[in-house]
């Protein structure tokens, strides 16, 4: 029923049993990328990608993901070939490592315990993640390409208004 969560796709970078941290995928703002993050990470991204609402923890700070050519080289890996741009890292050669980037401002985060509490409540819904959900060019659409490929009656659910005495 959070407002910052309503009919998002979060992914989840960190669970443990201190907390859990995650990006909301499909929320582009509209502040382009290059304008606003420093030389050479800018470069790295494409000329009119948009940063992203990762959440609304921190929305001033930033985090970098990217689909990494060879995971092996990324600070961390959050699904497949998807990781975490390492702030720290020599951004210069980004481009030659990696296939797409996308910018976040902020992130959700949750306390000890509180994303389960959330789950069990079935606040959250859980499906398996995929490449494409983060770098989609069409994050309108996300929300509802994830509860179809989650199937059964999250298809129905997918296609449903956001208040249904408008339907």
């Amino acid at each position: 029923m959070d407002e910052n969560f309503t009919r998002t796709v979060v992914l989840m970078l960190e669970h443990s049993p201190e907390g859990a941290l995650g990006l909301v995928l499909n929320r582009p703002t509209e502040i382009v990328a290059r304008e606003v993050l420093p030389s050479p990470l800018a470069d790295a991204l494409p000329e009119r990608e948009l940063v992203h609402e990762g959440g609304p923890v921190q929305p001033e700070a930033v985090i970098v993901l990217a689909d990494f050519s060879d995971p092996a080289s990324a600070a961390s890996i959050t699904v497949g070939s998807v990781g975490v741009v390492d702030p720290n890292d020599d951004a210069l050669d980004l481009s030659d490592r990696v296939r797409a980037v996308r910018a976040f401002g902020g992130y959700a985060g949750w306390g000890a315990g509180q994303l389960e509490r959330e789950i069990t409540e079935g606040a959250w819904i859980d499906v398996e993640a995929a490449t494409d959900d983060v770098f989609t060019g069409a994050p309108e659409a996300l929300w509802r390409r994830v509860l179809d490929r989650k199937g059964g009656a999250f298809r129905l659910f997918a296609r449903m208004p956001e208040d249904p005495s408008l339907n």
